[in-house]
């Protein structure tokens, strides 16, 4: 019998208040309304922003919430007005979205910042009505950057909604639909390293290795990772780092290091921390007169990016990067098949370093706040 127009009643991981470990609850989840995609989760990862909105730290609180972000599924029904996707695709959810009519999505200059599905992480509501498609016992349940995929189904606006070839491993295709593009892209897109340049890269989780993979490809002669954990150095190396700075080694400020490492500067930099202290590090550490900085970190609310403007006028170019520089509906897909024809030379496997069944979700986040590991891939069909 069809669920579609039907409350589905699943499991899904509930956050109800700031830090706490996440309690596995059944939701009723509603049907999908108008541009709306009900889809079936198989497989979810924890990124860094879940960790980050699941504390608190900086943010406005809004529980209980269903995070997650990072995942593939199949679609199970559509609402009103769907026509690019239907039941039985195989998808990616995006946390940011295509609207395909607004100026940026039109505009060749601008590839991700589209006016109605921009990422918000503050807003628990779907857009259609202003309410939630979770809860339980009638209580509502908020939404997380219109994804929510740590629940077997969840409820995504078709603009946020990448459909992918349906022979994808969904396991191994996931961490594509954030991590892997966020940091891949800003290095091939938007950061552009030439044939035997040197590039830095501030944070070594999957986004920095994402990065570096996309150094390493195109074919950087000098690949310095900068980190606080020592501990990851040897993991990276099979990523393309060819040195290792850890800025708790030293006694002055780690872009110091790195210009006189490299002759003065790199020519290339990439930050994938959200640190604005490794964030002004990254731009004072690129060559002046052609070295390019780009920030791809998110920064806390109240932060302020601080330089001298001489960096600037020495003709350093400063640049942001925002999910790698890719259209989520337009790009996502071909960068799915050009994974499948080995085309970017990207080996996911290396990504995944952990796996769990959904019930032991919170092991995923003991790891991430360990620093252990790179993404841990859940199952919510285990």
């Amino acid at each position: 019998m069809s669920s579609a127009g039907q409350v589905i009643r699943c499991k899904a991981a509930v956050a109800w208040e700031a830090g706490k470990p996440l309690s596995i609850e059944e939701v009723e989840v509603a049907p999908p309304q108008k541009d709306e995609v009900r889809i079936k989760i198989l497989f979810t990862a924890l990124c860094h922003t879940d960790v980050y909105y699941w504390e608190c730290k900086g943010y406005t609180p809004l529980f209980p919430r269903i995070l997650g972000h990072e995942a593939s599924g199949i679609v199970e029904s559509v609402g009103e007005g769907v026509t690019d996707v239907k039941p039985g695709d195989h998808v990616l959810p995006i946390f940011t979205g295509e609207c395909k009519q607004c100026r940026h999505c039109l505009s060749e200059e601008s590839n991700n910042m589209c006016d109605l599905l921009r990422i918000n992480c503050d807003r628990g509501v779907m857009l259609a009505d202003g309410k939630t498609r979770f809860s339980i016992n009638g209580k509502p349940i908020y939404h997380f950057v219109g994804t929510s995929t740590f629940s077997q189904y969840t409820v995504v606006h078709v603009g946020q909604v990448a459909k992918i070839n349906p022979t994808a491993p969904l396991d191994k295709v996931c961490p594509i639909s954030c991590g892997i593009c966020t940091g891949f892209g800003a290095t091939v897109n938007v950061a552009k390293p030439k044939k035997g340049q040197t590039v830095a890269i501030f944070g070594l989780g999957a986004v920095g290795l994402a990065a570096a993979e996309g150094a390493r490809i195109c074919g950087a002669s000098r690949i310095i990772a900068v980190d606080l954990n020592p501990r990851r150095f040897e993991e990276a190396k099979r990523f393309g780092i060819t040195e290792f700075v850890n800025p708790k080694d030293y006694d002055k400020p780690v872009q110091e290091v790195i210009v006189e490492m490299t002759g003065g500067g790199v020519d290339r930099s990439v930050e994938c921390t959200g640190s604005v202290q490794a964030m002004i590090s990254a731009f004072e550490c690129v060559h002046d007169g052609w070295g390019v900085c780009v920030l791809v970190g998110v920064p806390k609310k109240d932060d302020a990016f601080k330089t001298h403007p001489m960096n600037l006028l020495s003709e350093r170019t400063l640049k942001g990067a925002f999910y790698g520089n890719y259209k989520p509906r337009t790009d996502i897909p071909m960068v799915v098949d050009k994974y499948l024809n080995k085309e970017l030379g990207l080996d996911m496997d290396k990504f995944i370093t952990h796996s769990v069944p959904f019930a032991d979700i919170n092991k995923a986040f003991d790891y991430m706040l360990q620093g252990i590991g790179l993404r841990c891939m859940i199952h919510l069909d285990a």
